[in-house]
């Protein structure tokens, strides 16, 4: 499909005004090599070139059909083509699935059993084609690529390095290309999957990293069909060194409404979303400029990725350097005062009004004197810097033309990542000379300092997967019985039916405690337990305790038991009358600590996830979580918690200790695994709240809920049920 040599463009017309015209003319502006054969029914001749009345009638088979006809017509062709041996075809028509109505999902799936039928590799229905841009072929009628939106190739590229595009929006997959030009990035590929009937971006993906000539990728995504394939691609393109940046559509509630009309695809959880691409590496951005400014950081310095996070910043500017610094901070970045030895090395340069602490402010009298390229290479040599951000003005080139020769050769000699923002519009000629001598210019700090932090999060990403473990397997007789109890289980699994389960995975097995089914049976418990206890109803009707006030905390003595006994019943029954109660589980309180929830939920394109936050109780008003793929290893469940927004609050904090993170990481292991074993059996699993004890002490499991997928559910129940 991406490389043919023989090209059948059926639907092919002279009537430049339509798309059918179009296509034939935009592939025949460019200098592809190979033969192109319009296929067309009312003519003998399109746009100088021999016409054929059918792909049969063709003097040999091509490699690639084009279809572009009506859409009630494609079925018939694509079998046509099929019959004649084409193995790959790309449909630009609409009017599939993306149309309100059967008919539209019926020819879809026609699409999809021609292209199984025949072993033919097939992209649409509903894009806008592709653009091979090293092989100058495009079939496609973006306006990008029209003879008069200029050279598909940049003069003066930014490395040697390239870009693909793979997009399911075919307007906003040339929109890429086209905002790439003034940046002079290379693309090496362009291609839009529509409705993705048959081959979808993790297809494209996985063939582009066997390629091998791409080495950044940009995938707008409107959902994921396959989500093994695309979690295969991904992994395979994070071993191979090659960054993927991802934008993703569809996140808010008007978003996911247009994007199931657009192509006909339904927008996943944005949270499950977020942690596939966390797993993998892929890196989330948020428009269309901002992946762009990663994309070219990592043409740029793809090879030269920060070991840390702390910057020098070298500025001309006093005040734009504040500003990046201040910026730096925001994205995750350091600014440490340089070492005195640097220092006294870029003090001789200054005036005394400069400063070399970091930012190193060389005034425009130092910058003049010795030019941006010395003091950025000065900074990078420090022990204590990681990478550099040059802030310029680039809106006059001659300064910068001056400078190119020490620009090239700082990008020879250094190893650290450099990265340029100008706080001026640049010349046109100022960003071909940063490019030439091997640097992206950037014309927001944000953008600047995002990029520099992308490169250090995908440097980790890469090592974690490199150096990733395999969680260890459970016992096989241990997966055994549970799968046996889970079977015969109902679908509510109150605390005292799940933590049987849960304990053979080593989760809460000390933190039980008795069942009463009468209120002298609590008395004894209370008793047998010693010190304060907690009284909770146990019914499949009453998930949510809590909510029933049907939880007594904090009891101490029989006769207290006995009261918090029926005061517990009575609530049940005022909260749900019609409740089966199993009985009162009489539990040890748990000693203080820092309240987090552990659960599993089952999202309906990823599978089980695990879910961690903060707050226990108070999780859904603080909205303060973190989602994961399952089974976690423990440098990913200590990754998890790092991403919380509060994850210092795990730390030392106003005169308490530092929390057990890693008996609460164990945990988290340990919970996923048992989701991992018994995926198809779960829905959902509630931990909530753990109490999170000082470092040594552990963790306690305080209640816990397990809910079974039913046997006709063909959906997860949302996180927030």
């Amino acid at each position: 499909m991406l490389w043919p040599k023989t090209v059948a463009v059926v639907g092919a017309s002279s009537d430049l005004h339509g798309l059918r015209g179009r296509i034939l003319e935009i592939i025949l502006t460019h200098p592809f090599a190979g033969t192109i054969y319009p296929v067309s029914r009312s003519a003998s001749e399109v746009q100088g070139l021999k016409a054929y009345p059918s792909v049969a009638a063709l003097p040999e088979t091509p490699d690639l059909a084009i279809l572009i006809i009506p859409a009630i017509h494609i079925a018939a062709e694509l079998e046509r083509c099929g019959r004649a041996g084409i193995k790959a075809a790309v449909i630009l028509s609409s009017g599939f699935a993306e149309e309100p109505g059967e008919a539209g999902q019926r020819m879809q799936r026609e699409i999809a059993a021609i292209a199984r039928r025949y072993d033919m590799a097939v992209s649409g229905p509903n894009s806008e084609g592709f653009a091979n841009i090293a092989a100058a072929f495009c079939p496609t009628f973006s306006p990008a690529l029209d003879r008069t939106a200029g050279p598909i190739v940049p003069k003066r590229a930014l490395g040697e390095r390239k870009v693909s595009v793979i997009s399911q929006s075919g307007g906003l997959g040339f929109a890429f290309f086209d905002r790439a030009r003034p940046r002079n990035l290379a693309l090496q590929h362009v291609v839009t999957t529509g409705n993705e009937a048959a081959l979808e971006i993790a297809d494209f993906l996985d063939a582009m990293v066997d390629e091998g000539k791409t080495d950044v990728f940009l995938l707008l995504l409107e959902d994921v069909k396959t989500p093994e394939k695309f979690k295969r691609a991904a992994e395979k393109a994070l071993a191979a060194g090659k960054p993927v940046i991802v934008g993703k559509i569809g996140q808010s509630e008007p978003g996911r409404r247009a994007v199931a009309s657009h192509t006909a695809s339904l927008a996943g959880s944005h949270l499950a979303y977020r942690a596939i691409f966390d797993r993998y590496g892929l890196i989330e951005a948020r428009d269309i400029d901002e992946m762009l400014d990663l994309a070219a950081a990592f043409l740029a310095c793809g090879d030269r990725l920060p070991a840390g996070n702390r910057m020098a910043i070298c500025t001309a500017s006093g005040g734009a350097g504040v500003w990046m610094a201040d910026t730096c901070v925001a994205a995750g970045l350091e600014v440490p005062v340089l070492d005195d030895a640097t220092r006294k090395e870029i003090d001789v340069h200054l005036p005394s009004y400069g400063t070399s602490q970091n930012p190193i402010d060389s005034t425009a009298q130092g910058v003049h004197k010795l030019g941006y390229a010395a003091f950025a290479q000065l900074a990078a040599q420090s022990e204590l810097i990681d990478g550099v951000m040059v802030v310029v003005t680039a809106r006059r080139s001659a300064f910068l033309e001056g400078d190119l020769p020490k620009l090239k050769e700082l990008r020879r000699t250094t190893k650290k990542p450099v990265l340029m923002w100008t706080y001026t519009l640049p010349a046109e000629r100022s960003v071909e000379i940063l490019n030439e001598a091997g640097y992206p210019l950037f014309i927001g700090a944000p953008g600047c300092a995002r990029a520099m932090r992308a490169l250090l999060d995908y440097r980790l990403a890469r090592e974690g997967l490199l150096r990733r473990t395999e969680v260890a397997p459970t016992p096989r007789h241990t997966r055994d019985e549970a799968r046996a109890a889970l079977a015969e289980a109902g679908t509510v699994l109150t605390e005292w039916k799940a933590r049987p389960l849960l304990s053979a995975y080593g989760i809460g097995a000390n933190d039980a405690g008795m069942l009463a089914v009468s209120a002298e049976e609590a008395e004894r418990a209370a008793a047998a337990l010693g010190g304060p206890v907690a009284l909770k109803v146990q019914s499949c009707d009453i998930p949510h305790k809590t909510e029933a006030g049907a939880v007594v905390l904090n009891v101490s003595g029989g006769a207290a038991a006995r009261a918090a006994y029926e005061r517990v019943l009575a609530a049940a029954r005022y909260h749900c009358p019609a409740a089966k109660v199993d009985g009162v589980l009489v539990q040890p309180m748990a000693p203080a600590g820092r309240e987090v929830i552990l659960g599993i939920n089952r999202d309906a394109r990823w599978g089980p996830l695990l879910m961690v936050g903060l707050g226990g109780v108070l999780v859904e008003a603080l909205g303060d979580v973190a989602l994961a793929p399952v089974p976690l290893d423990r440098e990913a469940a200590l990754r998890l918690l790092s991403r919380l927004t509060g994850a210092r609050l795990l730390g030392a904090y106003r005169g308490l200790p530092p929390a057990d993170i890693g008996a609460l990481a164990d945990l988290m292991v340990r919970l996923s695994r048992f989701a991992a074993d018994h995926a198809e059996a779960i829905a959902e699993i509630d931990l909530n709240p753990v109490i999170v004890h000082g470092e040594g002490q552990g963790v306690s499991v305080v209640d816990a809920l397990i809910v079974k997928r039913r046997a006709e559910e063909t959906e997860p129940r949302a996180a927030a049920e």
